[in-house]
C-alpha cells in the first residue's frame, strides 16, 4: 500500500522544503489540488527538492484546459520531476465549469475520455514521431510543426490518474488511464459492489487487466490522543461527509446502503446554508461506512482489513488535520506492517 500526502499550496515560498520534509517522512506520493491555486506551479518547486516521490495534481480540471495545454504542462513537469508526474485530472460539476471558469460542461464522461485520448495522441508526437491527427467529437489536433514540438521527455509519458464517483467515469478511468482518484465520499461497499465492476468494465474495453491500474483513496479518518481531539475530529468528518452528501450527483453512494432519503435531507439543509445541522444528521453506522475509526496505532491495520485488497495507494482524509506533517507516526505504521 503506497501512502500520499494532499498538500494545498499557498506558500510557494515553503513549497520546496516542505516537499522535500514530505519524502523524508516515507511518503510515497504528493498531491496539488486546483482549489485556491495552480496546481501546477507548486510541483516544480517540489521536483526541484525531491528525488523519489511521485508529484500529481488530484485534481486538476479538466475541460477548461485544452488536450495541448495539458500535454504540455505533463511534459515539462515529467521531464524535470525525471519521471515522477502524475497528471491527475478532474471534470468538477456543470455549475463551476460554466460559471466559475466560463467553459463548456456537456457529456462529461464523452468528453473526458476523448480529452485523455487527445493528451495521450499529442504526447506520441512528442514521443515516438506519430503524425499528429487526431479528430474527435470535442477536440481535434492535426497540427504540430517542429518549432513547437518540445521533443522526447527522456522518461517516457506521465501517467493520467482520473477522479470518478459514477460508473460512466470510472469505465472511462478503466479505459484510457493509468491510475484513478475513488472519491473519499466511498464506501467498501460501493466500492465493491459499484466502482470495480465498472472499472472491470473499462478494462475490458481496452484488453488490460486490473494491475494496469492504480486506484488512490483518501480515506476519511477519526482519531485523536484525548476526548477533546476524538470529539472535535468526529465532529469535522460527520460535516464533510454530509457536505457531500448533500450533492445529488453522489446520491448513488448513500442508496447503494439504502441510505437515499439522507441525501434529501441533507440537500435541504445546505439550502438552508445549516452547515453544522448536516453534520447532525450522519448516524454512527453512516459514519462507519464511511469512515475508519480509532487510535493512530490501530488506524494501519483497520484500513488495510477494510481496504487492503481493493486500492493501492491511500491518502488521510481529515479535515481536522490536514497537515501532513503530523501524521508521521501513522505513516511509519503502515511501512511497518
Amino acid at each position: 500500500m503506497k501512502i500520499d500526502a494532499t498538500v494545498m499550496a499557498g506558500d510557494l515560498e515553503t513549497f520546496g522544503p516542505r516537499a522535500h520534509r514530505i519524502e523524508a517522512l516515507g511518503y510515497d506520493g504528493l498531491y496539488t489540488a486546483e482549489t485556491q491555486h495552480d496546481p501546477f506551479f507548486p510541483l516544480v518547486l517540489a521536483a526541484e527538492h525531491t528525488e523519489r516521490i511521485d508529484l500529481g495534481t488530484a485534481i486538476a480540471v479538466a475541460f477548461p484546459r485544452s488536450p495541448m495545454h495539458l500535454a504540455h504542462i505533463g511534459h515539462d513537469l515529467q521531464r524535470y520531476s525525471k519521471g515522477r508526474f502524475i497528471l491527475g485530472l478532474g471534470s468538477q460539476v456543470k455549475a463551476h465549469i460554466e460559471k466559475r471558469f466560463s467553459s463548456t460542461f456537456s457529456h462529461p464522461a464523452a468528453r473526458m475520455r476523448e480529452l485523455i485520448l487527445a493528451t495521450r495522441a499529442i504526447w506520441r508526437t512528442w514521443e515516438e514521431d506519430e503524425p499528429l491527427r487526431f479528430e474527435g467529437e470535442f477536440y481535434r489536433h492535426t497540427l504540430m510543426t517542429p518549432f513547437f514540438n518540445p521533443g522526447r521527455t527522456g522518461f517516457g509519458t506521465p501517467r493520467v490518474f482520473l477522479a470518478a464517483v459514477g460508473e460512466k467515469m470510472t469505465e472511462v478511468a478503466g479505459e484510457v488511464c493509468d491510475g484513478m482518484f475513488v472519491h473519499g465520499f466511498t464506501t467498501e461497499k460501493y466500492l465493491r459492489e459499484a466502482t470495480l465492476p465498472a472499472i472491470e468494465r473499462g478494462l475490458a474495453t481496452s484488453r488490460r487487466g486490473r494491475a494496469d491500474i492504480e486506484l488512490s483513496f483518501p480515506t476519511f479518518i477519526v482519531t485523536g490522543e484525548t476526548d477533546e481531539e476524538w470529539q472535535k475530529a468526529d465532529a469535522a468528518v460527520r460535516e464533510q461527509i454530509a457536505f457531500y452528501g448533500s450533492t445529488p450527483s453522489y446520491r448513488a453512494v448513500l442508496e447503494t446502503h439504502g441510505w437515499g432519503e439522507v441525501q434529501d435531507e441533507l440537500n435541504g439543509l445546505s439550502k438552508q446554508g445549516a452547515w453544522k445541522e448536516m453534520g447532525k444528521v450522519i448516524t454512527d453506522d453512516i459514519l462507519d461506512a464511511f469512515a475508519v475509526r480509532g487510535a493512530t496505532a490501530e488506524i494501519p491495520g483497520l484500513i488495510m482489513a477494510r481496504y487492503g485488497d481493493l486500492v493501492d495507494r491511500i491518502a488521510f482524509y481529515a479535515p481536522y488535520r490536514t497537515d501532513p506533517e503530523k501524521w508521521a507516526d501513522l505513516v511509519a505504521g503502515f511501512k511497518a506492517l
